[in-house]
């Protein structure tokens, strides 16, 4: 894959549970990697749930180079945008790229 159209930096982060030391344990984002991607919005709309506030919710689909680690329990952040990763969408010939569906608005990863 070139890196030509990889022209953004992501953050990729699984949440991991770690005992706490009095017998709990506490739910925290941890990075795996910051990898260069392609990042595509592909749309956007309002979202109402439940009589709350209005919610704007963004779908995207973030590629990036292949990698066997990502799943749907982990979450890219761009900036200060977190996008929840609903799908990955792996290049299973080629092994180049794994394509991310995601989405970002309604509850931050």
């Amino acid at each position: 894959m070139k890196a030509g159209p990889l022209n953004s930096r992501v953050l990729l982060q699984r949440l991991v549970e770690t005992p706490t030391g009095t017998g709990g344990t506490t739910q925290a984002w941890v990075d795996i990697a910051q990898v260069w991607a392609h990042l595509r919005h592909q749309s956007g709309m309002e979202v109402v749930r439940s009589a709350a506030v209005p919610v704007s919710l963004v779908k995207a689909s973030i590629r990036i180079r292949f990698r066997e680690d990502i799943d749907a329990t982990c979450r890219a952040v761009y900036g200060s945008t977190v996008y929840s990763i609903l799908a990955v969408i792996p290049d299973s010939v080629g092994r180049e790229y794994v394509d991310l569906v995601c989405e970002t608005g309604e509850n931050n990863g």
